[in-house]
C-alpha cells in the first residue's frame, strides 16, 4: 500500500519547467553549394550590368547565342568536370576536340559517309581517354603528365592529317550548325541541343547512378573508396574515357560551329574548360562539385565575351584578364573552404 501511494503522489507532481532561452535548429547552407552560389551570384550580376549598360543585350538573340556559340565548350567542360571530381586534371582535350575536327574533316573530303565519320571522330577522343586512363592507374603516372603526353600527341596527329585547314561541306554536319527559330529572337541548333543533352546525362550519371557515387567518393579520398569495396581502377580509367569522349564530340560540334577542320584548332581550350569548371564550384582537389556549376562556368565565360565584344573600345585580351582575375577569385573562395571544413 505505501509504494502504492508514493507512485500516485509521484504521478501528481507538477512537471518541472523549462528554464533559460530555447535553443532552435536554424536550416544552414550546405558548404558544398557556396561556389555554385558565387557563381550564380556573379552571373546575374553581370547580366544585370549588362543589361543596364547595353541596349538589347538581354534580348533573345543575344542570350540564344550564349548556348549556340558555346555548345562545343559546355560538352568539354561536362567531361572535365568527371576528371576534376575525381581529384585528377585532363590538359589533353584541346588537342582532342582539334584531332576530331581533323578525322571528321580528312574522311569528309575522302568521300566516307557521315555514319562512318561521325563515330570514328568520337571514337578517337575515347581510345586516348582510355590511354591516359591506363597510364594514370595502371601505371601511376601522375595526371597532369599523362595528359600532357596525351595532348602532344594528339596535336601532332592533327598536323600529320591535316597541315591546313579543310573545309567541310558535308550536309549532316552542317544541318548541325542550322539554326531553329522559336520565336522572339530566341533560336537554338542541333549542336545545341546535344550540348544539353549532354548535360543532362551526365547530371543524372553523376547524382543517381552507383557510378556517380564512386565518383564522388574517388575524390573525397581514394584509399577510403578502396576500402568500401568500390570499383576504383574501372572508374578511373572510365572518367578519362568519359572526358576524350566529350572531347571528340565537342570537336564534331566545333566542325559544325566553323565549318572545317584545322590542327591549330582548341589551342588553349583546356584551360577554358578547366576555368569554366572551377568557376562552376567544382573543388580542385576533388570530391565536390556539381555539372550544371559548370555550365554555369561556361556561361560565365561566354558573358565575358560578349560584354567585351558590346564595350568595342577594349581589347579582346580583356577576356583573359577578368577571366583570370574570377578564377584567382574563386580558387581562394574554395581553399577557404576546404581549410574551415578542416
Amino acid at each position: 500500500m505505501a509504494t502504492d501511494e508514493m507512485t500516485v503522489k509521484a504521478r501528481k507532481q507538477p512537471e518541472p519547467k523549462l528554464t533559460g532561452a530555447v535553443h532552435r535548429s536554424r536550416p544552414t547552407l550546405d558548404r558544398r553549394y557556396l561556389p555554385v552560389l558565387g557563381t550564380v551570384v556573379v552571373l546575374v550580376l553581370m547580366l544585370i550590368i549588362g543589361g543596364s549598360r547595353y541596349d538589347n543585350f538581354l534580348s533573345g538573340r543575344v542570350m540564344a547565342n550564349l548556348l549556340i556559340n558555346n555548345s562545343f565548350l559546355i560538352v568539354v567542360a561536362v567531361g572535365m568536370t568527371f576528371v576534376i571530381l575525381t581529384g585528377g586534371i585532363d590538359l589533353s582535350v584541346g588537342a582532342v576536340l582539334a584531332l576530331s575536327t581533323c578525322i571528321s574533316a580528312w574522311m569528309f573530303v575522302h568521300g566516307w559517309p557521315a555514319y562512318v565519320a561521325i563515330p570514328a571522330a568520337i571514337l578517337a577522343g575515347a581510345l586516348i581517354g582510355w590511354a591516359v586512363g591506363v597510364m594514370v592507374h595502371v601505371f601511376e603516372i601522375q595526371p597532369f603528365i599523362a595528359t600532357l603526353a596525351a595532348m602532344f600527341l594528339a596535336r601532332g596527329l592533327c598536323y600529320v592529317i591535316a597541315p591546313e585547314s579543310i573545309p567541310i561541306t558535308d550536309p549532316t554536319i552542317v544541318k548541325l550548325g542550322t539554326r531553329w527559330d522559336l520565336g522572339g529572337g530566341w533560336a537554338i541548333t542541333p549542336s545545341g541541343v546535344i550540348a544539353l543533352a549532354v548535360v543532362v546525362v551526365a547530371f543524372v550519371t553523376l547524382h543517381y547512378t552507383r557510378f556517380g557515387r564512386t565518383v564522388y567518393a574517388i575524390g573525397g579520398g581514394e584509399q577510403s573508396a578502396r576500402l568500401m569495396g568500390l570499383p576504383v581502377a574501372r572508374t578511373k580509367v572510365l572518367v578519362y574515357v568519359i572526358s576524350g569522349t566529350c572531347a571528340g564530340l565537342g570537336g564534331l560540334l566545333f566542325a559544325a560551329f566553323s565549318s572545317s577542320g584545322y590542327s591549330l584548332t582548341g589551342v588553349g581550350m583546356e584551360l577554358d574548360a578547366i576555368a569554366a569548371v572551377v568557376i562552376g564550384g567544382t573543388l580542385l582537389t576533388g570530391g565536390s562539385g556539381f555539372v550544371l556549376g559548370s555550365v554555369l562556368g561556361v556561361l560565365v565565360l561566354g558573358l565575358i565575351q560578349t560584354i567585351i565584344t558590346f564595350e568595342g573600345t577594349l581589347s579582346s585580351w580583356w577576356t583573359k584578364i577578368v577571366i583570370g582575375a574570377l578564377l584567382l577569385v574563386f580558387v581562394i573562395l574554395q581553399r577557404l573552404l576546404v581549410v574551415r571544413r578542416r
